[in-house]
C-alpha cells in the first residue's frame, strides 16, 4: 500500500496532458523549499536535481581506451558506442595513447590533448583514477567507469572507490559507475509513441526485462544503469527523470541506497511531480541483504525502515521483476482514475468469484452497481446470472453484437473506474471477439480496462496482435500482478492528489525547547529515568508529578506533595531494566509502606553495584493503554520515530511502526492505523476509548525532538506511555535516553 500524505491536505489538483496527448500527469505542487534550504538539523530540503540532458544526449564522447583490435573486449564496447553515438547525434573522439585511429577515426593521445569540448568521456581502462584527474583539467561534464574491484570486493576495493569518489568531487566531473555497463548505451525504440517507462538498475541484468517490454509495445526512454554509485546514484536519476515531459512512470531496481536522506528527497520531488516511482528493494531477508552488500557494497538499511520511508513518500514497492514491469506499464500508461471502484467482468462465475476474491482481499472496492444498472444488463445478460459484480456474461453474448453493449454500459456507471476481465484460455472465435470489443471500448473511454489473458501459451493472435497492439488496455498474464498493478495505481493517484511535501514544513530554527533540552545531554552517556523525563517535559510531553529524593525522610515528605497511592523506583543512568532487578514499588498508600520501601530498594541497588542518583518517588497514574514512542537512528536515514503497544507487548508482539522525520499529523495517525493491536486505543471489552489526540501530539512532539536533537540523541524510549481515556491525555511513566 502506499504512503499516506502529510500535514494539510492540497486539494483541487490540476492535470495536464503531456505531449503525446495520451496520460495525464499532475501539475506540480508549490515548492517552498528551494535549493539550499536546511532543516533544524542542517539536512537539505529540497532535492539537487543533476543536469544529465548532456549524459543522456551529448554532443561529443570521448572514449578511453577506444579499440578496433579483434577479439579484445573494448573493441566490442567502442563498436556499440559508436552506433550509439550515431543514433544520437554525437561525434565520437577515440582516445588511445598509442593507435592514430580506430575504425577510421583519428585518435587523440589522451584526454589532455583534446581541443573541441566533449561532453561525456567513457573510460575503458583497468583504473580510473589518473584518467579522472587528469579529466580535471578539461570542461567534460560526464564521464562512466565500467571497471570493477571496487567496494563489491570487499575493504581493500572500498578504500579504492573512496578515493575515486574523492577525485570525482575535486575534479567536478559527474560520474556514473564504477562496475556499471553499457545499459545507457542500449537501442531505444522511437517508433513507440505514448508515456515512457525510465529505468535505473544497480544490477544491469536485473533491468533487462523491463527493457524488453519494448518488444510488447511499452516505450522506453532512459536506462540509467548506476553500479557502485561513487557519484551519480538512483536518487540523482530518480529527481532528473521526475522532471521529464516524456517519463511516465520511473522503474527501479535497487539493491541499497546510498544517501537515505538523498532518496527521501528525490521521491518526494516525483511525489510533487505526480511521477510514479516502482521499486523493487532487495534486502527483505537477512540473506538477501548480505546478497546485496556484496554484489555493489551498499548499506541495505534495517528494511522496515526502508519501507515505511517507501510508502511516506509514495514509492511503490514490488517484490519481483515481473510486478515492476506490469505496475510501471499500468502507472505510466494509464489516464487519472474518475472512480475507485472496480467492476469484475467474465465469461464464468467461477472466474468471476474467484478474481472478485483475491481483489477484495487485496483492498481493491468492487462496488455492487445499482439495481438500475443491473436491470440494464439483463436486457442482454440471461436473468439468472449476477450481475450486482462481479458482472457473469455466461459465455453467448460476447460472441455476438451484445459483448460490447455490456462492456459500455458498465463503464458508463459513474461509480465504475476500473473495469478487468479475466480471460483464463482462449476459446476463439468468442474470445477473439471479446479482446477485441475491450479494446474498441478502452479506445473510446477515459477509464481503466484491464484484462488478464490466462493461457500459458501466449501465442494467440488475440494476445499477441489485438490486446499488446493497443495502448489503452492494460493486459496481464497473472491474476496477482493485475491485482497488484490496479491498487498501485489507484493508491498512487490517490496519494499524489492529496500530496503536501512534508520538508515544506520542516522546522527550520530550533524551538525553546531545544535549548533546555541541550543542556540536558550528556554526551556518550545514558541518562537516567529523572534526566530522561526532564527532556520530555522540555518538549511539552506529559509526567507524572514526581520529586527526585535521596533518603527516607525526604520519600515520605515527597509522597505527600505527590499524593498517595505512590510509585517509587531507583533512578540512575545504567539502569535500563529495574523491574526485572526489583527497583520499583507500585501502589504504595501510607509513610511507613515508603519508608520501607526507600530502604529496600537502596539495599537491592547496593547488592547489584548499581549507582543511584536517587529514589523517584511518582504520582500512580490512572490505567489506559500502554504504547511506547522512541526515536532511534538508522544508517541510512538518520532519526526515526517508532510508535507500537508498549509495556511487556513491545518486545513479545513487536507490534510498531515506524516513520522517518519530517512527517505531519497525518502521517502520525497513519502510524497507529498500521499496529496490529490498534482497536485497543478504540476501547475494547467495555474499556473507554483511549486519548488518541493526545498520543497523536506525543508522537508528533516526539519528531520535533528527533529532529532537533538529530546530532545529540541518539536513541529515546517511552515505556509505558500511559494513553488514558478520551480527554484525559498521555502520560510518559518511563523514559530512556541515550546521548550521542
Amino acid at each position: 500500500m502506499l504512503g499516506s500524505t502529510h500535514g494539510t491536505f492540497t486539494t483541487g489538483l490540476r492535470a495536464r496532458v503531456d505531449a503525446c496527448g495520451e496520460s495525464p500527469r499532475a501539475a506540480v505542487h508549490g515548492i517552498t523549499a528551494a535549493p539550499g534550504d536546511q532543516d533544524v538539523s542542517g539536512r537539505p530540503l529540497y532535492a539537487a536535481v543533476p543536469d544529465l540532458d548532456r549524459f543522456f544526449r551529448p554532443e561529443s564522447v570521448a572514449v578511453v581506451g577506444a579499440s578496433d583490435a579483434e577479439g579484445r573486449p573494448n573493441t566490442g564496447i567502442t563498436r556499440q558506442l559508436l552506433a550509439w553515438a550515431e543514433r544520437v547525434g554525437a561525434r565520437l573522439v577515440p582516445v588511445h595513447p598509442t593507435r592514430t585511429s580506430v575504425f577510421g577515426i583519428d585518435c587523440v593521445p589522451s584526454v589532455g590533448a583534446l581541443t573541441e569540448p566533449v561532453d561525456l568521456a567513457v573510460l575503458l581502462v583497468a583504473d580510473p583514477l589518473p584518467v579522472i584527474e587528469e579529466l580535471a583539467e578539461t570542461k567534460i561534464r560526464f564521464a562512466v567507469a565500467f571497471a570493477s574491484g571496487f567496494a563489491e570486493t570487499g575493504a581493500a576495493g572500498t578504500a579504492a572507490q573512496e578515493r575515486l569518489a574523492a577525485a570525482v568531487r575535486r575534479s567536478g566531473i559527474r560520474l556514473l559507475g564504477p562496475n556499471t555497463n553499457l545499459n545507457a548505451f542500449e537501442r531505444f525504440r522511437d517508433d513507440l509513441e505514448g508515456p515512457a517507462v525510465a529505468l535505473i538498475t544497480q544490477s544491469g541484468h536485473q533491468g533487462r526485462p523491463v527493457f524488453t517490454l519494448q518488444e510488447l509495445g511499452v516505450r522506453l526512454s532512459h536506462w540509467a544503469p548506476t553500479g557502485n554509485e561513487a557519484d551519480l546514484e538512483t536518487s540523482d536519476f530518480i529527481s532528473y527523470f521526475a522532471g521529464r515531459p516524456e517519463v511516465g512512470a520511473i522503474a527501479c531496481y535497487v539493491e541499497g541506497l546510498k544517501d537515505g536522506r538523498s532518496f527521501l528527497l528525490a521521491a518526494d520531488r516525483a511525489a510533487r511531480h505526480g511521477v510514479p516511482v516502482v521499486a523493487v528493494k532487495v534486502g527483505r531477508t537477512e540473506t538477501g541483504a548480505r546478497t546485496a552488500a556484496s554484489h555493489t557494497g551498499k548499506l541495505t538499511g534495517a528494511d522496515q525502515v526502508v519501507d515505511a520511508a517507501m510508502r511516506q513518500f509514495g514509492v511503490i514497492r514490488v517484490d519481483g521483476l515481473d510486478q515492476l514491469q506490469d505496475t510501471a506499464t499500468l502507472l505510466a500508461r494509464a489516464r487519472r482514475p474518475q472512480a475507485d471502484g472496480v467492476v469484475v467482468y467474465s465469461i464464468s462465475g467461477g472466474t468471476g468469484a474467484h478474481f472478485a476474491d483475491l481483489a477484495t482481499g487485496a483492498g481493491l472496492r468492487l462496488p455492487t452497481l445499482p439495481q438500475a444498472k443491473q436491470d440494464e444488463l439483463h436486457e442482454w445478460i440471461p436473468e439468472y446470472l449476477s450481475v450486482a459484480n462481479p458482472v457473469d456474461n455466461g459465455g453467448h453474448p460476447v460472441g455476438d453484437w451484445r459483448g460490447r453493449k455490456i462492456i459500455d454500459a458498465i463503464l458508463a456507471d459513474p461509480s465504475v473506474g476500473v473495469l478487468i476481465c479475466p480471460i483464463t484460455g482462449p476459446f476463439p472465435p468468442m474470445s477473439d471477439r471479446l479482446a477485441q470489443d475491450l479494446v474498441d471500448a478502452a479506445e473510446a473511454t477515459d477509464k481503466l480496462v484491464c484484462v488478464v489473458w490466462g493461457s500459458p501459451v501466449g501465442t494467440e493472435e488475440a494476445y499477441r496482435t489485438t490486446l499488446l497492439g493497443s495502448s489503452r488496455v492494460a493486459t496481464f498474464r497473472t491474476f496477482a500482478n493485475c491485482i497488484g498493478a490496479v491498487k498501485a495505481y489507484l493508491d498512487h493517484h490517490r496519494f499524489t492528489g492529496a500530496y503536501r511535501s512534508p520538508f515544506d514544513d520542516a522546522p527550520r530554527t530550533p524551538s525553546p525547547s531545544f535549548r533546555k533540552a541541550q543542556a540536558l545531554m550528556r554526551p556518550g552517556r545514558r541518562l537516567s529515568e529523572h534526566a530522561a523525563k526532564q527532556l520530555l517535559r522540555a518538549y511539552g510531553i506529559r509526567v507524572p508529578r514526581e520529586q527526585l529524593v535521596t533518603s527516607a525522610a525526604a520519600a515520605v515528605r515527597a509522597a505527600g506533595l505527590v499524593g498517595y497511592p505512590v510509585v517509587m523506583k531507583a533512578s540512575g543512568a545504567q539502569l535500563a531494566h529495574k523491574t526485572e532487578l526489583g527497583l520499583v514499588k507500585v501502589g504504595l498508600t501510607s509513610a511507613s509502606q515508603v519508608r520501607d520501601a526507600y530502604r529496600e530498594l537502596t539495599d537491592i541497588a547496593r547488592f547489584e553495584s548499581v549507582d543511584l542518583d536517587g529514589i523517584l518517588v511518582c504520582q500512580m497514574v490512572g490505567r489506559g493503554v500502554e504504547m511506547v514512542v522512541g526515536v532511534t537512528r538508522d544508517e541510512l536515514f538518520g532519526p526515526t520515530v517508532t510508535v507500537g503497544l508498549g509495556g511487556v507487548l513491545v518486545e513479545v508482539l513487536n507490534d510498531t511502526a515506524v516513520r522517518v522525520p519530517p512527517f505531519g499529523e497525518h502521517e502520525a495517525r497513519s502510524m497507529l492505523a498500521e499496529l496490529r493491536g490498534r482497536a485497543l486505543l478504540d476501547g475494547v471489552r467495555g474499556a473507554p476509548p483511549a486519548d488518541v489526540d493526545a498520543l497523536v501530539e506525543v508522537v508528533l512532539r516526539v519528531q520535533r525532538m528527533a529532529l532537533e536533537l538529530d546530532g545529540d540523541l541518539a536513541e529515546l524510549d517511552i515505556n509505558p506511555l500511559m494513553v488514558l481515556p478520551r480527554g484525559q491525555g498521555a502520560v510518559a511513566l518511563d523514559a530512556l535516553a541515550v546521548c550521542r
